[in-house]
């Protein structure tokens, strides 16, 4: 059963169970990523079977493969998938960033290249549930940011098949290529490239643990979004909220996993009471029941606070993934809100609307990094370089200055190089 405690009965910091780390897989993942290094698509081969419990022919996916997928799921999901895709669309091409030049002073211009990546991975999870709605987040800000090449790399079933409805969802999407790989040799596979899977620039998406080690262990020969922790929601609600609402919106996060944390704060113990009455309730009527009695006995709580004030005052200390504002006029609140990865506005605005049909990304920062970082976007898939130009009247005008700022630093050939260019003995040296 749900925790009920009052404000200051528990350190914040101990609100959401960010201490529980999964049993250490450093030195395992290790040992994959070299494998894969090593041996290059023989280890995936191998990995395949043993994790698995698939004997592949080809690691990446056919399109006939993918055509008969799209054909097999059902018409009305696969337009649910293009109206979440346009939605997703609509929402991140707002993202793009132009590139800039200034050339306001005489013979000096100076600027600012935006460019995309030219090949991004994106991974999938396929474990105990299937994600094509990861598809679609982590790869249409990719196609947005004009990657050349989209990869996704997702486990196969034992059957050696892709899960239908990821496939759909990758089609409509846009990817380029799919590969029937999981876990932590997918990762190593994406960072250093094999036989069939190419190397990529940036590795996206959430995973287990052992995904998450990985991505940790390759970060710096590529890129990462981030170092994603389990799911979590923080529900901010008042005395007059519905609890049967509320209730729902914190199973829709413990259900993820056995070790989300789903957090109600309130005003009122009356709803506190009545919340946890409802999650009981609710819990027997889930599929994922186990999973969401695990996280709910464990890491869930119900913390009554003095006013939503105090409330707002411990959301942005715990910068949550998921913040639900399930209060009236929410918008007075919002400016208040300084930590949060994405923000849920008012009582008729549950958490899986942004899972899936909203538009905003749901590949979030987790286990407080919305402290310094942001959900995945556009921004993620491209780079930027920076040019100088100055004519040599330009250059004559401030070299002084430049080779005055080097000599401060003790650079002096930095200073030299500023000033060589005016010294009449050197100006006459040629090839």
């Amino acid at each position: 059963m749900i925790k009920i405690m009052k404000y200051g009965q528990v350190p914040n910091s101990e609100i959401f169970a960010r201490d529980n780390i999964a049993a250490n897989v450093e030195d395992k993942v290790t040992e994959i990523i070299n494998e894969v290094k090593r041996d290059g698509d023989a280890a995936l081969f191998r990995f395949c079977e043993k994790f698995d419990g698939a004997k592949l022919e080809s690691l990446e996916v056919s399109p006939e493969e993918i055509d008969e997928a799209f054909a097999a799921v059902e018409p009305r999901f696969i337009e649910v998938l293009k109206r979440a895709a346009e939605n997703i669309r609509e929402f991140h091409k707002r993202q793009v960033r132009n590139s800039f030049i200034i050339n306001e002073c005489d013979g000096i211009v100076v600027g600012q290249k935006v460019m995309p990546i030219e090949k991004a991975g994106l991974y999938v999870p396929g474990g105990t549930a299937a994600y094509p709605s990861t598809v679609l987040m982590d790869s249409i800000p990719a196609k947005i940011a004009g990657c050349k090449e989209i990869v996704i790399t997702t486990p196969p079933n034992k059957e050696g098949k892709v899960n239908p409805v990821i496939l759909a969802a990758a089609k409509i999407a846009g990817v380029d290529r799919i590969f029937k790989l999981g876990g932590a040799q997918a990762i190593a596979a994406l960072a250093y490239g094999t036989q069939s899977v190419p190397k990529v620039d940036k590795i996206v998406g959430p995973g287990n643990a052992f995904v998450a080690e990985a991505k940790k262990q390759v970060f710096g020969r590529v890129s990462i979004d981030m170092i994603a922790g389990p799911s979590e929601i923080l529900v901010v609600a008042d005395r007059t909220s519905n609890p049967a609402f509320v209730a729902a919106d914190l199973l829709s996060q413990a259900e993820h996993d056995k070790m989300a944390s789903a957090v109600l704060v309130t005003d009122s113990m009356e709803l506190a009471e009545a919340v946890s009455r409802e999650i009981e309730s609710q819990l027997e009527r889930l599929i994922r029941k186990d999973i969401a009695r695990a996280s709910i006995d464990n890491n869930g709580k119900i913390i009554v606070a003095d006013d939503i004030r105090v409330a707002i005052d411990i959301a942005n200390e715990l910068a949550p993934e998921h913040l639900e504002l399930c209060v009236d006029n929410p918008f007075d609140y919002l400016d208040s809100i300084k930590h949060a990865g994405s923000i849920f506005m008012g009582k008729n605005c549950p958490e899986a609307l942004g899972d899936y049909l909203a538009g905003p990304n749901h590949t979030l920062p987790t286990s407080g990094t919305a402290r310094f970082s942001s959900p995945l976007s556009v921004d993620d898939f491209v780079k930027k370089s920076q040019y100088t130009y100055y004519t040599r009247q330009a250059l004559e005008r401030v070299a002084e200055d430049v080779a005055y700022f080097a000599e401060k630093e003790g650079l002096t050939a930095h200073a030299r190089s500023a000033t060589v260019r005016f010294d009449p003995e050197e100006m006459e040296k040629k090839a």
